[in-house]
């Protein structure tokens, strides 16, 4: 979906590959309910480094897992929306996080 509203994406699956990516990106976007990367802790730990000065972060997650939303705030996100959110509008949010900020 975001590919096809114009938008360079690059997937990966490793944590050292997502902070690589991460350099590189206007918006990162995690799923956080993936068992391969903690999405939480990585951003957490990438605020709290400064790698994420001048980048967004829009996490995903699903509707039954209540405490993520909340949890993913805390840890520094921009925005996070429940999955199906992120398929109906994923596009729309990216780019409302690159322009003005917000979703």
């Amino acid at each position: 979906m975001l590919e096809g509203a114009g938008h360079e994406v690059t997937l990966t699956g490793q944590e050292d590959e997502a902070r690589t990516e991460a350099e590189f990106a206007d918006v990162l976007v995690v799923d956080l309910t993936t068992d391969t990367i903690d999405g939480i802790m990585l951003v957490d730990s990438m605020a709290a480094g400064g790698e994420l000065r001048g980048h967004r972060t829009l996490g995903f997650y699903s509707h039954v897992e209540t405490d993520v939303p909340d949890r993913a705030r805390d840890a520094g996100f921009d925005l996070v929306v429940p999955r199906s959110r992120m398929a109906r509008e994923g596009a729309q949010l990216v780019e409302g996080l690159m322009t003005d900020g917000g979703g």
